[in-house]
């Protein structure tokens, strides 16, 4: 499957084609800002989002041959407002409501803001629209998947070929969850406050996801996909511009800042993984490590603590050590058994299974495992055999390890992780020497 590269044609052209990266990008930037001032002017997310695609769509055809207006922004913003209300108007008379919309002069609400006037607060309202893509009614999957639509400007075949799922699929997905944002009559504003910090949560989770599925892809041949990490960077930058007082906000953004920092250095020349002790430091990413550190130091003196926070700590003692073995392990259980006395879970487990073993030995890791097995969802998953065969092997018992190595590749998607499990059991004997 083919990336999302920024220099590509974004967004789809007809009879001609934008080929500056420059143009491209600022379409791409733009996209969630023209969807939020049609939602804001006239609500339906469903018919302002296909308006938001045709106004794209004329830029991409128009600006090539007239030039890039002076104030792009505003004239995309008055081309898709034009369409909408063409499209509204025409719901309306289908359903004998043309009185309604017969006038000539529009109102005040369904006319595009004129090109001299910028909303005060564009970040503010790309905020709503996050808490709105992030409804409690849309499963994650929805909410991931529209936020990257809405927010994130990225074309429904390019988050497609990202969760490596049919276009067709894709597309039905979004429109189920901006029919089913219709149908409980959410309306563009911020949450109450009472559900705004729940409401929040959830958007943070679904950045955390979009980062996840792009550091360590679900499956596919690649192992990891740096549009959706930059992607959720972006916006949870965007987040901790208008929240830089939530620790939580914080501490997801150094702790992705932290884990892109390894990006280059997780796979070799022929996309295999490289496993966390076996990384080129060298190939790191300094000046995302110092912004990462500099960030969670600072949240961690002034915030009240969150798992998002615990983990960028974690993740700040391996960005410090400048060799695998000089690793602050103890440093890393503490704040593995921290992290789950804050948000309990059997994969905190796993890792506080792993500190555990380099610091008391690989049979206090496994005594950690064990109780894990009854779990029967984890049981099946692939990173429960692959800390049991790590863990194994460390303990000598080679022919064990091997077998749950196996295990582990025949449960992953993951062909990069495959490999490797592969042939990490390659090396093991079939049977204990």
């Amino acid at each position: 499957m083919g990336e999302f590269r920024p220099g590509g044609h974004w967004p789809p052209t007809r009879g001609g084609a934008i080929t500056d990266a420059g143009v491209v990008d600022l379409l791409r930037r733009s996209a969630p800002k023209v969807l939020v001032a049609l939602v804001r002017h006239h609500g339906h997310v469903d018919v302002a989002e296909d308006a938001v695609q045709e106004a794209l769509l004329a830029a991409a055809t128009q600006w090539p041959e007239h030039g890039v207006p002076s104030n792009p922004l505003n004239w995309l913003i008055t081309v898709a407002s034009r369409r909408m209300v063409d499209q509204l108007r025409s719901e309306q008379a289908r359903k004998r409501r043309e009185t309604n919309v017969a006038s000539m002069a529009l109102p005040d609400e369904h006319v595009a803001p004129p090109a001299d006037v910028v909303h005060a607060h564009p970040d503010d309202d790309t905020l709503t629209l996050l808490f709105l893509c992030c409804h409690p009614e849309l499963s994650p999957a929805s909410q991931v998947a529209l936020t990257l639509r809405a927010v994130g400007g990225l074309t429904t075949a390019q988050i497609a070929r990202a969760f490596l799922v049919p276009e067709p699929t894709m597309a039905q997905r979004i429109s189920r969850a901006k029919q089913r944002i219709k149908a409980t009559g959410a309306q563009f504003s911020l949450p109450p406050e009472q559900e705004r910090q729940e409401r929040l949560r959830a958007v943070l989770h679904v950045l955390y996801l979009i980062f996840n599925e792009g550091y360590t892809t679900t499956s596919g041949p690649d192992l990891q996909r740096a549009e959706l990490t930059g992607e959720a960077i972006r916006l949870t930058r965007l987040v901790h511009g208008l929240l830089s007082d939530d620790g939580e906000v914080c501490g997801l953004l150094a702790l992705m800042l932290l884990c892109e920092s390894r990006r280059l250095a997780r796979t070799g020349g022929d996309g295999e993984l490289i496993p966390l002790a076996e990384q080129d430091r060298s190939r790191w990413d300094q000046a995302l490590i110092a912004e990462g550190v500099e960030l969670i130091t600072d949240t961690l003196t002034r915030a009240p603590l969150g798992p998002y926070q615990v983990q960028a700590a974690i993740a700040a003692v391996h960005a410090e050590a400048a060799r695998a073995e000089d690793t602050d392990w103890p440093q890393v259980l503490a704040l593995y058994e921290l992290l789950e006395k804050l948000a309990p879970n059997p994969v905190a487990t796993l890792s506080r299974a792993v500190a555990a073993a380099m610091v008391h030995g690989p049979d206090a890791g496994l005594a950690l495992l064990e109780p894990l097995s009854a779990d029967g969802r984890l049981a099946k998953h692939h990173r429960w055999h692959a800390v049991r065969a790590h863990l194994l092997e460390m303990a000598g018992d080679l022919a064990a390890a091997r077998a749950s190595y196996l295990m582990a590749a025949r449960l992953t998607t993951s062909l990069p992780e495959q490999h490797y499990l592969r042939k990490r059991a390659t090396r093991l004997p079939a049977e204990q020497p």
